[in-house]
């Protein structure tokens, strides 16, 4: 049973690929050596190409880089790429429509600048390599962001879900779907869905941010005031809101009702209850409250997300 993979492609940029003659998928470095989550999308995207002619997959070594002529989406892998192979690399990712940095690479990306100011997802466990005077960089806790022509994947197994919704939007629902069941996926997250069940707690998060996001995590049906919090964490509202926005890109507020909704979405695909439990049992006073906010974070109602489970279900 696949579910799940008829909602909106949610701010991706690959959906604008759809219907194109020929998209073509870059893979730079030596194909040996590609880590297993990695290796894993390829795989799937080399499936997808052998009952699709629209998607063609090349490994392609960096030493021939420029033999890629047209380079639709490239993806990024490498942790430390080789200094020599660097004009080459270059080269890829200035040609290239639309670039997916996974796991490591998200450290080229801020290393080097091109993260800069932008909301990257970087894995939980790198983000204590990162030093003090690193260039700029939004750290998200969710598993896929998406920021103009660059998608940015925090790996692991949420390469299998980068490579549905990549799937999803380039070929279609049925294409996607098929894909999951070829990889017995359940279930296929949301790029705002977190990495981590707990708390996205790091090196590069301060202590009272931590306790901040921990508390928010745990008073999900009885959501607690932003001053409450700040009391609890240690620190003023006024420090909350600027950590927030420093660390994370966003307020407060807006991560609670994140976290709230993410939950919730979770309880609508997973869960028997009634759309006004999982209202009342994520903090909202309302089933209307609960539909607004629902449909203003992902493009459409709880009744609909429901809706589209059971009629795929029933497939």
């Amino acid at each position: 049973m696949s579910i799940g993979m008829d909602a909106s492609h949610g701010g991706s940029p690959w959906h604008r690929l759809s219907g194109a003659a020929a998209v073509h998928v870059v893979l730079p470095g030596d194909p040996a050596a590609l880590p297993p989550d990695v290796a894993l999308l390829r795989q799937m995207l080399e499936l997808a190409g052998t009952t699709h002619e629209t998607l063609s997959v090349s490994a392609l070594p960096s030493s021939d880089a420029d033999a890629a002529t047209a380079v639709d989406v490239l993806v990024l892998w490498e942790q430390e790429p080789d200094p020599l192979a660097a004009p080459h690399l270059e080269a890829l990712v200035e040609r290239a429509t639309y670039v997916i940095a996974i796991g490591a690479a998200v450290l080229w990306m801020i290393r080097t600048g091109r993260a800069a100011g932008m909301r990257v997802a970087l894995h939980w466990t790198l983000a204590a390599r990162l030093a003090a005077g690193e260039p700029d960089a939004i750290l998200s806790p969710a598993i896929v962001e998406h920021a103009g022509r660059w998608t940015t994947c925090c790996g692991g197994a949420a390469v299998i879900d980068l490579g549905l919704l990549f799937l999803r939007d380039l070929l279609g629902t049925r294409a996607a779907s098929e894909m999951q069941d070829r990889f017995c996926v359940g279930q296929v997250r949301a790029p705002a869905d977190p990495q981590r069940t707990a708390a996205p707690l790091s090196a590069a998060y301060p202590p009272a941010l931590s306790e901040a996001i921990a508390l928010m995590e745990a008073n999900l049906e009885e959501p607690l005031q932003a001053d409450d919090i700040a009391r609890l964490a240690g620190i003023s509202r006024r420090q909350l809101e600027r950590l927030f926005r420093q660390y994370l890109g966003t307020a407060p507020s807006r991560h609670y009702l994140e976290l709230r909704l993410a939950h919730a979405r979770r309880m609508i695909r997973e869960s028997r209850h009634s759309l006004l439990q999982i209202a009342l049992m994520c903090g909202f006073s309302s089933g209307p409250h609960f539909s607004t906010a629902y449909r203003t974070v992902y493009g459409t109602t709880p009744r609909e997300e429901r809706q589209r489970i059971l009629h795929s279900g029933a497939q």
